[in-house]
């Protein structure tokens, strides 16, 4: 992720006054802005707190209370890294080394062309969303369902949970997704995406289909 770190919006620091920073904001198509102190991260000034402040010359240093307090390290994953833009509603994240010393920042942009081009979202895949008690489903019996049914699985990961139940989305390539998804049901897996050709479906249509039938007879 080393050649997706940015410098070209230089950090500011709380000497500087109002104006500086929101003439940033301005410049560039940004939420949060990073500030440091002998290249040490103090946090980030969002843009809706900044624009506001009508006292242009003050120092940045007393609002300093409005400093949102996010970053990654520079090992981190996209994933982890799509998690911190979406809990901090931001489009950059300030990134620090080792040696908790700023180093950049990443922009969202970039982080969803990565994860876009990932074989996880580009590969000719079937995507299945199963459902089970939150107490019961394990990831270690997902995989060897998909598995023994001829599946290759590109990745999973937990997309909803309930006070009872949790919900699986799972890549899988595969030519035999009915197959998958009948062992899943055999599991007591209840399947929430819809699939065309599903045997299942199509077999509990005809019969609601042939009782209909039968009723108006």
């Amino acid at each position: 992720m080393n050649d997706y770190i940015l410098e070209e919006i230089k950090p500011i620091r709380l000497t500087e006054p109002v104006k500086n920073a929101q003439k940033v904001f301005k410049n560039y198509p940004i939420t949060h802005f990073p500030v440091i102190e002998n290249n040490k991260l103090l946090g980030s000034f969002a843009e809706e707190d900044i624009q506001t402040i009508e006292n242009k010359e003050d120092e940045l240093a007393s609002y300093a209370h409005l400093l949102n307090s996010f970053f990654a390290d520079e090992k981190a994953t996209v994933l982890e890294l799509l998690k911190i833009f979406a809990d901090n509603d931001t489009n950059i994240i300030p990134i620090l080394n080792e040696f908790n010393d700023y180093i950049g920042y990443f922009d969202l942009r970039d982080i969803l062309d990565v994860f876009s081009t990932s074989p996880f979202m580009i590969e000719e895949s079937e995507t299945l969303v199963i459902e089970k008690m939150r107490n019961e489903y394990s990831m270690s019996e997902i995989v060897q369902i998909i598995e023994a049914s001829g599946g290759k699985l590109l990745g999973l990961y937990v997309s909803e949970k309930s006070a009872n139940t949790t919900q699986i989305t799972i890549k899988v390539i595969t030519d035999e997704i009915n197959e998958i998804m009948q062992t899943f049901r055999r599991y007591d897996y209840k399947i929430i995406s819809m699939h065309e050709n599903d045997i299942y479906l199509e077999d509990l249509k005809n019969r609601s289909e042939y009782l209909q039938k039968y009723l108006e007879m």
